[in-house]
């Protein structure tokens, strides 16, 4: 393999070019493109995938993924309300269309996704556990399995069914898509091997591109140039590909910024933690988030929060008991980033004892994270007949993941509907691909592609990043139109060195459009996203308009203004205004050969106006010996979706480092009979391949069919001696409802506290009320929190139940009591101890309390929870406040809400004000 990387290439001949065709070409093995061309291929179209990597490991999903931040649940969730919350995040430039396809299609994507094989988080009875996080609606959905989707979509991609239909070629780039000379509709592409260097040409009926965002754009603080929030592989290949064949772009000018961990190249995960209790706070611990999504008005928030001196900013979690600590690491250390434990534990930081400091990342465009990408309608078409976008890259404002699958899907379904190219490919469009691709071996002694990126991504930064002014903006354009000289001369001489060298010329015609459309809005919009100094106003008469960019037929960039269709989901404070599409032209560049007009004295400087008052035990050393040549036969045979019985030898291999092997073959591929064949595996002797077919069945839960063998297992594994094992076995019962009262009563015996937790939430998945309340008297306080929780969430509860664990002596335990009430109602007997309780010294239980009350007679609830707006707490005062607010039909709840809309704490003052809604 490294020497394939290494060795020295010669420039094929362009009538050298390995050629392929297909009726429907993928550009891309993430997310979108993964499921784009499954789609494709159902609907009977011959896919060829293109990934420049390996599909098996592509895309963002490749990185980890915690939950899902939009999944529109029937019965959590309406459509509508999603749609204008996307409208006032993206600040009313948007094509409610595009978005309504996520809002309504999300939920059914889910179901097929999980059909697949991904694991949703759950209640006891099977329920989406849907969380809030923002406080207008209910749609952050968690993946506690996250880590294995990417694994997941690669098994459904190498079914049998499947692989007749779909070709993958891995480690092929593609740099242009192809035009028909006459009509412009696209019919395939040219791209090269990125190990063995030889061009590739594809025919195909249609191309669907679904290479990611640009987040190789600006540069990380850190200097690195792959230490980027988004994926590093994610260098605009689509966006570049896209506009040299055509296509619309829009919303280019909305950047892409992210809060991130304080030099670590990944999230900083509010989404995970705030469901636990975690959330934003400055350096004196205040909330001051008053943004309610996270966009780029929250983002300048946040920047400003930084900038102050009430920085730095922290996601706090150190005030949470260990048990909701570890369930936080649990998720952060393994699902969303893998190093991210070792990151903390290389600084001596523990979330027990240190918040954790947050910054800004660098700026990148990103359709899915904000509303910068490829213009497409509702089916995910282009400008460009043929040419699709999904994903990241397509102009879809906050799609995320799900929206990510769900425009896979609807390109892959309409793009199915043709047939390969026959015609001749056009010779000038793959002769300009060739030189793109070879010409940095012409020269391969040129500047090295890290120097000449880092330099094109410094002035990024310099020129490029909010806030913006015209004089940046216009630098920045003459230092991208100087560097194509640059870019042009860069030296290589391996087939890897070539595909670097194309991605920077892909992250200058980024770069380029984002400067210029930046230049071309000339207002204030989208908070920190487009924040024009010399612009600072936000211009609705002007401006509430998308601004579209496409390459002319001479080569410029123009733009169109394009008027926002009319809403189907009105939105107050956002008319979009009806007429035709606009030219723009291209944009006038401002003045920057010299600091003002040449032979003049210089002017004096205007009076700047007043400022505003500053406001208030390491893992065992790793076995670096030579691989089991039985490893490598079984990592060969996976590749063919063994069935069961090829994979038996390896199952019973004397070496328990096959064993586990092939239990995560098992886990790929899942033949029939993989649940028992994994449950058989949860009595092998060696801890490892216990802990793989644990995993694996945890893995693969919603998609083993529920049989009495797999029952019989799992039933077995219970007298194992590893924990693990039981609390696993436990659970995948429980999924399956395989489980029954008897087999959780005995668990609640077990020796380990994971165990009892398990069995806890078994006994609420089949409503054994009696059994559940004996948990009580359990010694551990995580089993008693979860039995109290578990009490609020049978299908019919009731408070006595609760009455011993209301009393409980740990403060936890009350809280959790307490706060179960407001599910199983607060009658005045429980009001009154509620009532007691808000004096408790624990802020926890005074939580709970207020909590408590939201369920409790207005007479009892009200007076009490007005006088608990002032708690010192601000976490007590805001479970009063939400509990307020359902008894904001009274009178003197309005009064304490109106007082709490003034409360320092920015969470308070934002729910408190919704007393009218």
């Amino acid at each position: 393999m490294d020497t394939l990387v290494d060795a020295p290439l010669t420039i094929p001949a362009l009538a050298d070019a390995t050629e392929l065709s297909c009726d429907v070409l993928v550009i891309g093995g993430g997310t979108a493109g993964t499921m784009a061309a499954l789609t494709a291929a159902e609907r009977g179209a011959r896919v060829l995938l293109l990934e420049k990597a390996h599909v098996r490991h592509s895309g963002a999903l490749a990185m980890g993924m915690d939950g899902v931040n939009n999944a529109v649940i029937p019965g959590r969730a309406e459509p509508d309300d999603y749609v204008a919350e996307i409208t006032r995040a993206n600040d009313g430039i948007v094509d409610q269309s595009t978005v309504r396809q996520t809002a309504t299609r999300g939920f059914a994507m889910v179901q097929r996704l999980e059909s697949y094989g991904v694991k949703f988080e759950k209640d006891e009875h099977g329920e989406y556990a849907v969380r809030q996080v923002h406080r207008s609606g209910s749609y952050v959905l968690p993946m506690p399995e996250g880590k294995d989707v990417k694994k997941v979509l690669y098994r459904q991609l190498r079914r049998r069914e499947m692989r007749e239909r779909i070709r993958i070629e891995n480690r092929v780039m593609p740099v242009r898509v192809l035009t028909h000379p006459d009509d412009g509709r696209a019919i395939g592409a040219a791209g090269f091997n990125t190990r063995t260097g030889e061009f590739v040409t594809v025919r195909a009926g249609a191309v669907i591109l679904a290479t990611g965002p640009c987040g190789r754009l600006g540069l990380p603080a850190s200097g690195y140039l792959y230490g980027t929030y988004e994926n590093p592989t994610n260098a605009g290949d689509g966006y570049s590909m896209a506009y040299h064949a055509g296509a619309a772009l829009t919303g280019i000018e909305c950047f892409q910024v992210n809060p991130l961990i304080k030099d670590y190249n990944g999230p900083a995960c509010a989404y995970v933690a705030n469901p636990f209790g975690g959330y934003q706070v400055n350096r004196h611990g205040e909330r001051f988030v008053e943004s309610d999504y996270w966009s780029g008005q929250m983002m300048a928030e946040f920047a400003a929060e930084l900038a102050s001196d009430r920085g730095p900013v922290y996601l706090k979690l150190s005030h949470l008991p260990e048990e909701t600590v570890a369930a936080v690491e649990s998720i952060l250390h393994t699902t969303e980033r893998p190093t991210r434990g070792t990151f903390h534990e290389g600084r001596g930081h523990d979330y027990r004892t240190h918040d954790i400091e947050m910054h800004i990342s660098e700026i990148g465009l990103c359709g899915g994270h904000s509303a910068s990408g490829v213009r497409v309608d509702a089916h995910a078409r282009t400008t460009v007949p043929r040419l699709y976008a999904a994903g990241d890259l397509a102009c879809v404002p906050h799609n995320y993941m799900i929206g990510a699958f769900v425009y896979g899907d609807l390109a892959g379904e309409d793009a199915a509907r043709y047939r390969t190219y026959e015609g001749e490919l056009p010779q000038e469009q793959l002769a300009a691909a060739h030189e793109l691709v070879y010409r940095p071996l012409r020269h391969s002694d040129g500047p090295p592609q890290p120097q000449v990126e880092y330099k094109l991504r410094r002035f990024v930064n310099d020129y490029v990043a909010p806030p913006k002014t015209g004089a940046k903006l216009s630098l920045a354009v003459e230092a991208f139109t100087r560097m194509s000289g640059e870019i042009a001369g860069m030296g290589a001489r391996t087939a890897h060195e070539l595909m670097r060298c194309a991605e920077v010329s892909f992250i200058r015609d980024c770069a380029e459009m984002a400067a210029r459309a930046s230049l071309a809005r000339t207002e204030s919009r989208w908070g920190l996203y487009h924040e024009r100094l010399d612009h600072p106003e936000r211009d609705d008469a002007d401006w509430l308009h998308h601004l579209d960019l496409r390459k002319s037929p001479t080569g410029a960039m123009e733009f169109t203004a394009r008027p926002v269709e009319p809403y189907a989901v009105p939105v107050p404070g956002f008319v979009p205004a009806p007429g035709p599409e606009h030219p723009l032209g291209e944009v006038a560049l401002v003045p920057v050969a010299t600091a003002g007009p040449r032979y003049a004295a210089p002017a004096a400087r205007p009076a700047a106006a007043a400022p505003a008052p500053a406001a208030l035990a390491p893992p065992g050393t790793p076995d670096l010996s030579a691989p089991d040549p039985a490893l490598l036969r079984l990592l060969s045979l996976t590749e063919e979706s063994p069935d069961l019985d090829a994979l038996r030898p390896y199952l019973a291999d004397a070496d328990p480092a096959v064993r586990a092997a092939a239990v995560a073959a098992l886990g790929e591929t899942t033949p029939a009979g993989t649940g028992p064949a994994l449950a058989a595996c949860l009595l092998d002797a060696a801890p490892r391949v216990r802990s793989a077919a644990a995993a694996a069945l945890r893995e693969l839960v919603e998609v083993l069919p529920a049989e009495a063998e797999l029952e019989n297992g799992l039933r077995a594994a219970l007298g194992v001696g590893d924990a693990t094992v039981r609390a696993a076995a436990l659970d995948v019962l429980r999924t399956l409802r395989l489980g029954d009262a008897g087999v959780y009563v005995a668990a609640l015996r077990d020796t380990a506290v994971e165990v009892r937790t398990s069995a806890v939430r078994g006994l609420v998945s089949v409503d054994a009320v009696p059994e559940l309340a004996a948990a009580a008297a359990d010694p551990a306080r995580e089993v008693r929190v979860a039995a109290a929780r578990g009490l609020a969430a049978v299908h019919a509860p009731a408070p006595e139940p609760l009455d011993p664990l209301i009393t409980d002596p740990d403060p936890l335990v009350r809280a959790a009591a307490l706060g179960a009430l407001a599910t199983t109602g607060c009658p005045p007997e429980y009001a009154a101890r509620a009532v007691a309780a808000l004096a408790d010294p624990a802020w926890q239980v005074r939580a709970g309390a207020a909590t408590a009350l939201r369920a409790a007679p207005s007479a009892e609830a009200v007076p009490a929870l007005a006088g608990t707006v002032d708690d010192p707490n601000a976490d007590v005062r805001k479970a009063a406040v939400l509990s307020l607010l359902s008894h904001r039909s009274v009178p003197e709840a309005r009064t304490a809400l109106a007082a709490a809309a003034a409360d320092p704490d920015a969470d308070i003052r934002a729910y408190a004000s919704r007393t009218a809604s």
